[in-house]
């Protein structure tokens, strides 16, 4: 005699399961859709509208009469001493700034004190505050009616004043999360084995910290560069001594010399951007040694 058995039923759930698509598929298309298609093309049209299309305006200004127009303008005697000046007085704010940036940051990172959190909310202060405000504020404090006895008002150390203040941030912000992330047990194997203070300094702590710095010094500079509303008051615009780029460019686009003053603004900009590749070159060398 055979024995037969009922067929089981196939549940709904089972049947369901067995044809319906998985339910990541759609999810995973549009991931794909956005990181290939949207999020590139959101990119390139936000960067277009915000930095390309200025430039190319600039630039379309600057060589609207022709390059004798263009040399005309960056080469007259008052567009070079505000030129000079200002790539001076950029250069050497940047260069003091690197360390007194690495100083601050190294307090912040490896002491402890009270009011370290004001002190922190005190160096990012020039990234909130108004820079025409800033320069009334250094005017009061170092200007001719200063509190204490200190006028650098209309001279060179004013533009420097005002130029530090600006830019300190940047420097102090490159370096501190480098620093915070720095293995300590390096430099205590180093003591170990001998290493004065100044050779761990030296061999050990710079070069990781370099890339850092150099950062910092490239955006301090391209900050100072360009800056115009703190050193306008306490530099004096005085021509051929204290007038820095920004100031000259201001004139000239008052008195209706919009080509001359895109042309010095060209001359800005290609500084700014070849300082800025020159140390992303730089940073990335010292990342390469740091990697071998």
């Amino acid at each position: 005699m055979q024995l037969t058995f009922p067929s089981t039923p196939s549940t709904p759930t089972t049947q369901g399961r067995s044809k319906s698509k998985p339910p990541s598929t759609s999810l995973s298309k549009l991931r794909r859709f956005l990181a290939n298609v949207a999020g590139p093309s959101l990119s390139v049209t936000y960067l277009s509208l915000l930095v390309v299309l200025p430039i190319a305006a600039i630039l379309s200004t600057a060589f609207a009469g022709g390059w004798g127009a263009f040399w005309a303008a960056v080469s007259q005697p008052e567009a070079v001493a505000a030129l000079k000046l200002t790539l001076l007085c950029s250069l050497g704010v940047a260069l003091f700034n690197s360390l007194a940036g690495l100083l601050i940051a190294w307090v912040l990172v490896r002491d402890e004190f009270r009011g370290k959190r004001i002190v922190s909310a005190v160096i990012d202060l020039p990234f909130a505050l108004p820079t025409i405000v800033a320069g009334l504020t250094l005017l009061s404090l170092y200007g001719p009616n200063s509190p204490f006895g200190i006028n650098v008002a209309n001279s060179s150390i004013g533009i420097l004043v005002a130029l530090a203040f600006v830019t300190l941030p940047f420097s102090v912000r490159s370096v501190q999360p480098v620093l915070a992330e720095f293995d300590r047990e390096t430099e205590e194997a180093a003591a170990s084995l001998g290493a004065s203070s100044p050779v761990i300094l030296r061999r050990i702590i710079l070069p990781s910290l370099a890339p850092a710095m150099l950062a910092g010094a490239g955006l301090a500079f391209a900050r100072a560069v360009g800056e115009f509303g703190s050193v306008v008051l306490i530099s004096g615009n005085l021509p051929f001594k204290t007038e820095v780029a920004s100031s000259w460019i201001y004139s000239l686009s008052q008195s209706d010399s919009l080509g001359a003053a895109a042309s010095v603004s060209v001359v800005l900009i290609l500084i700014a951007l070849g300082v800025l590749l020159g140390i992303g070159m730089l940073r990335r060398r010292f990342g390469g040694t740091e990697a071998i």
